[in-house]
């Protein structure tokens, strides 16, 4: 294998056999069994990719893609069922948490633990102890047993032993999910230096944000396959395809069709318009856009009904049905509503909130001076906004209305909040809310 390549996967499956019954996986061992008592599932299969040296790599896919199989095969957690690893460096890994720790043991037998268990002498941990226990920051408690601990008291310290006992090989599997904000900030910052000094990074994360912002490279998941690796923006793209419902191959048929629209092209795209209140006379009830989409389950309905929301979507720049956004890139949000009684001029909305409530921007079709007229019952419409996704990568919250003015007082006809939680995909967060797209310039004068 090459110097620059500190992990290699080749050919690399994971075969599990399920058992409808205890006694039938009894059988079987025993040999008492003529027939295949088992159905096979393969976690992985016939998965490739390389790690070079000194590059942070990122895994996503879907919940049981393989995700967390890989990374335990690389650590020699679970033996693959067949294909190759070649590892070339010291690895400290940061799996699932409780992984590698003695519940019984204190924090400070525990990183004595960890750091044995990883090649290290007893010497070698002293020298590392304080470093080790400034970064995890839990205070006295790293002398009592771990099981009295917290998740997030836990995931410090495991990140804290993991990350400064000079691995060659960091591998973290989602475990920063539980750490609050400030130290998960602290974790990347090692994560760039460990990036400056040349080690290597693989993990597991659905912070595509952070996937993003890291990574040098991506690599997709989906049932246990490869689909797609490269650059971490094109690989957020095809899960983000994934997500909706599409097969790999259908994705694969997509962009080569869009791909030859841009040859020719064609996009296929309107970018010019902001507001758009269509009527449809023939929809279809039975083909919804929400059916695709994960909606909120105790979503907060309500109104006079004299209108109805049948159907809500979010389209990124390429038309894709998603609830991830890119930074930066153009996207559009429809409502469909159903006119149930004679409407003067329905106004239709939305507006972005914080995962706390609190309102962040939105618009309407009376904002953007776009008259409807007099709706009548039986009359279906279809309201698009289209507009830059500005807002700092992150999770937000949409909803979605249809109002008019009756006798000068606002009356709800029909309002969903919450309606959708929409993920937004950055590799530079500013301060705030919203990204000014600032142009920059710094000089010296003395």
């Amino acid at each position: 294998m090459s110097e620059d390549i500190a992990i290699k996967i080749e050919d690399v499956s994971k075969l599990y056999k399920l058992y409808d019954k205890p006694t039938d996986r009894l059988k079987e061992s025993l040999g008492l069994s003529k027939q295949k008592k088992y159905k096979e599932h393969y976690a992985l299969r016939n998965i490739n990719f390389d790690v070079k040296r000194g590059e942070c790599v990122g895994i996503i896919g879907t919940n049981g893609a393989g995700k967390s199989t890989i990374l335990k095969i690389i650590t020699g957690v679970l033996n693959p069922t067949a294909g190759n690893v070649t590892i070339n460096g010291r690895i400290s890994a940061l799996l699932e948490l409780g992984a590698g720790f003695n519940m019984e043991y204190t924090g400070i037998e525990n990183v004595y633990l960890n750091g044995t268990m990883i090649g290290f002498s007893r010497e070698e941990i002293d020298a590392k102890m304080d470093e080790i226990l400034a970064f995890a920051d839990i205070g006295d408690f790293v002398n009592q047993p771990v099981k009295t601990y917290s998740s997030g008291m836990f995931v410090r310290l495991a990140f804290a032993v993991a990350i400064n006992i000079d691995p060659e090989i960091l591998i973290v599997d989602e475990a920063l999910s539980v750490g609050d904000v400030f130290f998960q900030l602290k974790c990347f910052k090692k994560f760039e230096e460990f990036k400056k000094n040349g080690k290597t990074i693989l993990f597991v994360s659905h912070d595509l944000s952070s996937i993003e912002k890291y990574c040098d490279k991506a690599i997709l998941l989906d049932h246990g396959r490869n689909i797609a690796e490269g650059q971490p923006i094109d690989i957020i793209n095809k899960y983000k395809k994934i997500m909706t419902g599409m097969t790999a191959e259908e994705v694969e048929e997509q962009e080569k069709a869009r791909r030859s629209e841009i040859e020719q092209g064609e996009t296929g795209q309107d970018k010019t318009t902001s507001v758009v209140a269509e009527k449809e006379a023939d929809a279809d009830p039975d083909s919804r856009w929400m059916d695709k989409l994960e909606i909120n389950p105790k979503i907060d309905e309500y109104g006079d009904m004299k209108a109805k929301i049948i159907d809500i979507g979010v389209f990124d720049e390429d038309g894709n049905l998603t609830t991830t956004l890119i930074k930066g890139n153009r996207f559009t949000l429809r409502s469909k509503i159903e006119i149930k009684e004679p409407i003067d001029d329905p106004i239709f909305t939305y507006t972005f909130k914080t995962l706390k409530g609190q309102d962040i921007t939105g618009t309407n079709t009376m904002y953007e001076k776009v008259s409807v007229g007099l709706a009548e019952a039986g009359d279906v419409y279809v309201a698009s906004f289209t507009q830059e996704m500005n807002l700092q990568g992150g999770e937000y919250l949409l909803s979605m209305s249809c109002t008019s003015f009756v006798d000068g007082d606002l009356v709800a006809h029909d309002r969903l909040y919450d309606v959708l939680n929409i993920s937004v995909v950055s590799d530079k967060n500013t301060v705030g809310f919203y990204d000014m797209n600032s142009e920059v310039k710094v000089k010296k004068i003395v």
